[in-house]
């Protein structure tokens, strides 16, 4: 496939996530299938060295196949491939549960003892709306008319309550309580600004001798 991550690449992004402190950490950038990669392989190099549950939670299964699908290392499109046929999957000594932000398939998630939980990476498909018109949303709204009002970021805010570790990857979005981890090599598309195509790189306050 095309636009592989290479191994240096991978090796550098799993490394800055094994040295950032962070708690909570939010992955803002384009490439989201390349994120996914490297968040994916943080997870699964993290699950030798502290074995427990390591939970992923994806938008909705339509996002997840394309996970499956457009992960730029072959071994986080395999693993995923097989985590999505049972949704529970053993490494080592460790166990990978899949999600999705409705909180109706969070039962596997809900019968785990919490102090398993080691880390959680959790992925949002990229739009110009939050959540468009996802089952998410209408959960949430069902829950508002029985009485109960949850954030819309439930599906998060609900994980950084009592798992150490996470790591959201959502384009262009801030969540509160999260540290942004961004990669200086993803470089930024091109946008029209006034029918001028202009690189997001370009500081066009700065020195353009600095650039």
């Amino acid at each position: 496939m095309r636009d592989q991550l290479t191994k240096e690449q991978l090796y550098e992004g799993v490394k800055s996530l094994v040295e950032n402190t962070e708690s909570h950490i939010i992955m803002d950038q384009h490439k989201l299938y390349t994120l996914v990669s490297i968040a994916f392989q943080y997870l699964l190099f993290t699950s030798t060295k502290n074995p427990g549950f390591y939970l992923i939670r994806t938008e909705d299964h339509p996002l997840f196949d394309k996970m499956v699908k457009k992960a730029k290392d072959p071994t986080t499109r395999k693993f995923l491939q097989r985590l999505g046929d049972s949704r529970k999957l053993k490494y080592g000594k460790s166990t990978f549960i899949l999600d999705y932000f409705q909180m109706s398939s969070w039962s596997l998630t809900n019968d785990l003892a919490k102090s398993n939980i080691k880390a959680a990476m959790i992925v949002k498909n990229a739009g110009s709306t939050p959540f468009g018109d996802s089952l998410y949303l209408q959960e949430l709204a069902e829950l508002k008319e029985e009485g109960t009002t949850l954030p819309n970021d439930h599906f998060l805010k609900s994980l950084m309550s009592f798992v150490p570790k996470t790591i959201t990857i959502a384009y262009e979005q801030d969540f509160e309580g999260t540290t942004p981890l961004r990669f200086p090599w993803i470089k930024r598309t091109e946008s029209n600004l006034a029918g001028v195509k202009i690189s997001e790189d370009l500081n066009i306050n700065s020195d353009p001798d600095s650039n």
